[in-house]
């Protein structure tokens, strides 16, 4: 059965007339998703410090999100079907700055893990209604966005990063950081909320209790495999860059976060150019060339582990990271037999679980073995989007509908 949604006289009005206003309050939304992360990630070092975990103990507790994420992935499905994106964006992007802060309070190893595991529960359910809220206005317009919406969404990862290193040179706490970024959230918040599509598809989820795992096919599966190894490495990057170049390089102090800034903002840039990219190369060759790019950046800053060098590789990495998730959401959200909601919180749920996965991962070789093993390792991922990018049909299409 095809999913149908309906639209009222006024979000039609809305969507057509009002389309910059809505694509701004989109926007605003992946950035605070992106900026409420990205603080998380620029304190790891520190608070790792603080509570004295180790390689392996961080490991698990970044475990924590994913686990967080995927006991809940139904829970969010329905919760998106049955009240829309729009309502799901109220509620959970006010719980999502507020559990930072708690995560700033953590005095314990104990207490952190507790904090992480609801992070990740709130942040896959920000994550899939934000992404949903994309794809309803791409397909809508009709063009290509969902690259420029991810575009802010890094560019909010770099400006965390700022954020963090400004107060961690005025030697404020994470507690008070995680306050700043939840001012600044709820800021958006409220002067974008009312902005966003309403949209709620016309099949009740009350009359359909069946598991959302129903709708996996080969496609879908295919599609959330390559999300999951491209945003394995972005996980990776955005978690483990700093401690790369404080343990691995050697970076003097002031250069520490170089890396993990010089990474976002290639991603940046190449996720604003990647719906020009798409129409100038396909899907299927843009995926395929992300993956070359990711492997050879890594391959790099494991043999040349040079403060230069890691800085060049950290930028090739950035731009293979780019575009190959915006394009893989992009083809899932234009299913023709279920929502935007279901297709979208099954893909960015296997997707998201890389990002959140990569980090332990790393963790748990790192403490195994050595933290440049771990890089390499991750490199193998890039080769592998290649043959599965070359495999799959469905991104040579122009509009890439799903049957």
């Amino acid at each position: 059965m095809h999913a149908v949604v309906t639209f009222t006289m006024n979000d039609q009005k809305q969507a057509f007339q009002g389309q910059n206003r809505i694509r701004i309050a989109i926007s605003l939304f992946f950035f605070s998703h992106g900026l409420i992360l990205s603080s998380w990630a620029s304190r790891i070092p520190v608070i790792k410090t603080n509570l004295g975990i180790s390689d392996a103990e961080l490991g698990t507790l970044l475990l924590l999100m994913p686990v967080g994420q995927v006991s809940t992935m139904p829970l969010s499905a329905r919760l998106i079907n049955h009240f829309g994106s729009k309502n799901a964006i109220k509620y959970s992007f006010l719980l999502y700055p507020l559990i930072l802060v708690i995560i700033g309070t953590a005095t314990s190893y104990i207490q952190l893990a507790i904090a992480l595991y609801f992070f990740g529960v709130v942040g896959n359910l920000s994550n899939i209604a934000v992404n949903t809220q994309g794809v309803e206005l791409e397909n809508i317009l009709k063009k290509p966005m969902i690259s420029s919406f991810h575009g802010t969404w890094s560019i909010s990862g770099f400006i965390g990063a700022l954020i963090g290193l400004l107060l961690l040179n005025l030697n404020q706490t994470p507690l008070i950081h995680f306050s700043v970024i939840f001012l600044l959230v709820v800021s958006i918040w409220i002067f974008n909320i009312n902005f966003l599509l309403h949209v709620i598809p016309v099949k009740s989820v009350r009359k359909d209790r069946r598991s959302i795992f129903r709708y996996l096919d080969k496609t879908l599966i295919r599609l959330g495999l390559i999300g999951f190894l491209s945003m394995a490495i972005e996980g990776a990057m955005f978690d483990w860059s700093g401690v790369y170049f404080q343990d691995i390089v050697k970076a003097p102090e002031q250069l520490i976060i170089l890396g993990y800034t010089s990474f976002v903002l290639m991603m940046a840039t190449g996720r604003f150019l990647g719906d020009w990219l798409i129409t100038k190369m396909g899907r299927k060759r843009l995926i395929q060339l992300c993956g070359i790019l990711m492997s050879t950046g890594l391959i790099i800053s494991v043999f040349y582990p040079t403060v230069v060098l890691c800085t060049i590789a950290f930028m090739v990495i950035g731009l293979g990271s780019s575009c190959s998730v915006p394009t893989v959401y992009g083809v899932a959200g234009k299913h023709k037999a279920i929502s935007a909601g279901n297709s979208l919180t099954l893909i960015s749920t296997i997707a998201f679980l890389g990002f959140l996965m990569g980090p332990p991962m790393i963790g748990f070789i790192s403490d195994l073995f050595d933290l440049r093993y771990s890089y390499l390792c991750l490199s193998v991922f890039g080769i592998v989007m290649i043959f599965m990018a070359g495999r799959m049909d469905i991104l040579d299409k122009e509009k890439a509908p799903i049957e």
